[in-house]
């Protein structure tokens, strides 16, 4: 359905329905965040694998939890960590209803902040019970410390309502990277999932790489008026210009610049040195980055023809992965004056 103006001068313009349909897909970021956590934060966590909880002391007496590095009074480095408890009350809290994934509990929680005994700090984790009735500021906490611990603060696995210490189960955990050396490294995974939606010239685009087609789009006036541009833009990105048609192009181009990268890193699937180029295809006026393989990283050059080179086409998804990479051809390089004005 499109939506109108529902009065003069309204600023809500009209939206007419795509031409074509709109693919979704989701979408999943991650890595894992490496780090080291230095000399005060490594004791932290080398007490969490042990089953402890400690915290710093400042030259006020205070004691933080967790310790931080520096006095928070003098600012000078943080010299002393003493042991507290762990058992603690509850300072304030909230009800968390609905877990995600990769939090404490799977179930209904609490997010509290608890000061234990012997520490001045709060520190945030959650507490395991039935119901918001059983909460309360005041009640008193103690540590479940998990049997697998790695040096990190779910190593505490959640507190639980109840005055006595629960002794810490005898650690199952991998050895910790650089506990010998009193400097903790600790992996941090991230991750990002959302649900994509493309525009109507992507799914397009997307919808004719499934097909082994490559298809851009003409812009039809304004400063780009005839350029072809692929990916494909709905719109002129010089003026906003609205393109005109869709062209289908050929899988051959020519190479307009290009860098040799001969510098290994993690997760590479090519041994290096090998190529990557902007390949303008035939019939285009915008270059496009991709692979240059089947031959030696230094013949490769400006000018250069090069071809497709597709996976078998069982494997083919809506990505320009569908394209292995590009290979010469064998013809003739292409003359300068024919590509200077799309590098």
């Amino acid at each position: 359905m499109s939506v109108t103006s529902p009065a003069a001068g309204s600023p809500v313009a009209e939206v007419p329905e795509p031409k074509s349909p709109i693919l979704t897909a989701p979408l999943i970021n991650s890595f894992d965040y490496t780090r080291s956590l230095g000399p005060v934060l490594s004791r932290f966590a080398l007490a969490l694998r042990d089953g402890r909880i400690v915290g710093s002391k400042g030259s006020d007496g205070k004691v933080s939890v967790p310790p931080v590095e520096f006095d928070p009074v003098t600012g000078a480095q943080t010299t002393e960590i003493v042991d507290v408890s762990t058992v603690g009350t509850v300072t304030t809290w909230t009800w968390h209803d609905a877990p995600s994934p990769g939090q404490p509990l799977d179930k209904p929680f609490a997010w509290a902040l608890i000061r234990l005994d012997g520490a001045d700090t709060a520190l945030l984790h959650a507490v395991s019970v039935d119901s918001p009735a059983d909460m309360s500021t005041g009640l008193r906490v103690h540590a479940v410390f998990r049997a697998a611990r790695a040096g990190r603060i779910d190593d505490i696995a959640y507190f639980a309502p109840g005055e006595t210490p629960e002794t810490a189960p005898a650690n199952t955990g991998d050895e910790i990277k650089g506990a010998e050396e009193g400097r903790v490294v600790i992996k941090t995974p991230i991750t990002t999932e959302i649900t994509h939606s493309a525009t109507e010239e992507e799914s397009v685009y997307l919808d004719g790489l499934k097909k082994g087609k490559l298809i851009g789009t003409r812009i039809g006036s304004g400063v780009d008026a005839g350029r072809v541009y692929f990916p494909p833009r709905g719109v002129s990105p010089a003026d906003g210009a609205p393109a005109v048609e869709h062209v289908e192009l050929p899988d051959t181009g020519i190479v307009t610049t290009f860098c040799i990268v001969n510098v290994p890193f993690q997760g590479q699937k090519i041994k290096p040195p090998y190529v990557a180029a902007y390949v303008l295809l035939d019939g285009s006026d915008i270059p496009f980055l991709h692979l240059i393989l089947d031959c030696e990283a230094s013949d490769v050059r400006m000018g250069m023809r090069v071809k497709a080179v597709w996976l078998p086409e069982d494997q083919w998804e809506h990505s320009i992965g569908n394209i292995s990479h590009f290979a010469p051809t064998g013809e003739p390089d292409a003359d300068y004056e024919t590509y200077k004005d799309h590098l």
